[in-house]
């Protein structure tokens, strides 16, 4: 079973990014589940020295993660849940971000999609960059659709949007300069669109940018769907391992036979 797990940004504040997200599943045919009961992944804790809280908060996600190829919107839950819960608490889980499932999905031609002129530059978020190394795969679901034009920052030396680590909380204006550099930067392109891979950073560079529209990926692919149903779009998660295994890196496959011990090693880290 896949499991969409929304992050508190999509889920709370830009529900637009889950409402996209959720509406491509279904389009594509995807077996998923979303929780009512929805925890923070505690990403945020940990990026602001909560180390303890953070990892009660870890473990209260454990049960729901069973057995299950977990999908996000957000940077920041897919280097905690990919990263984090493995070196803190010895958990390896079974996690896809939605650039990656987007980008397989279009290579299986399984999204048919309106091709356009316009011109896109992606921002490279921290989290999904620099941290857990996934440059590539937003990068094709763009340029499967527009054309993309790069900063002169990017992937390992892209700029940060500033609205991560309690950045955005703590100093704010700090925050929102930082945001209108890369909007600046993103604006010297000569882009129509700027968008991006992880809630965060569309919160803070839409509120810092005037006239370049921000858009999240998910947001982005749905706009440009040829919105034709058929019953050849689809996946069967039955034979998930075939259909998503070429996502997902070797350290962050999951033996479904070792899990269950490894998903109650709580108090690992």
């Amino acid at each position: 079973m896949l499991l969409y797990f929304r992050g508190c940004t999509a889920r709370e504040k830009l529900d637009s990014i889950a409402d996209a997200t959720e509406e491509i599943l279904k389009f594509a045919k995807l077996d998923y589940e979303t929780l009512d009961n929805e925890n923070c992944c505690g990403s945020v804790l940990l990026r602001t020295g909560f180390l303890s809280d953070a990892k009660e908060e870890m473990k209260k996600n454990l049960n729901d993660f069973k057995y299950k190829t977990i999908v996000t919107s957000c940077a920041g839950c897919y280097k905690t849940l990919k990263e984090d819960y493995k070196e803190i608490l010895g958990v390896e889980l079974d996690i896809v971000h939605i650039s990656q499932l987007l980008d397989k999905l279009i290579e299986d031609k399984k999204l048919p999609l309106n091709p356009n002129d316009l011109k896109v530059t992606y921002h490279d978020p921290c989290h999904l960059g620099r941290h857990a190394g996934e440059f590539e795969a937003p990068r094709n679901v763009i340029s499967a659709i527009s054309e993309l034009v790069e900063m002169n920052n990017i992937k390992n030396k892209s700029r940060c949007c500033g609205s991560g680590g309690g950045v955005k909380s703590a100093f704010g204006d700090l925050s929102d300069s930082i945001a209108k550099l890369r909007i600046k930067e993103a604006e010297d392109t000569g882009a129509d669109l700027l968008v991006s891979a992880c809630p965060f950073c569309k919160l803070n560079l839409s509120q810092n940018s005037n006239d370049l529209k921000v858009s999240d990926l998910s947001e982005f692919v749905l706009d440009n769907l040829n919105n034709i149903q058929s019953d050849d779009i689809s996946i069967d998660l039955d034979n998930s391992d075939s259909n998503l295994s070429n996502i997902q890196s070797d350290d962050i496959s999951l033996d479904s036979n070792n899990q269950d011990s490894n998903l109650n090693n709580d108090d690992n880290g």
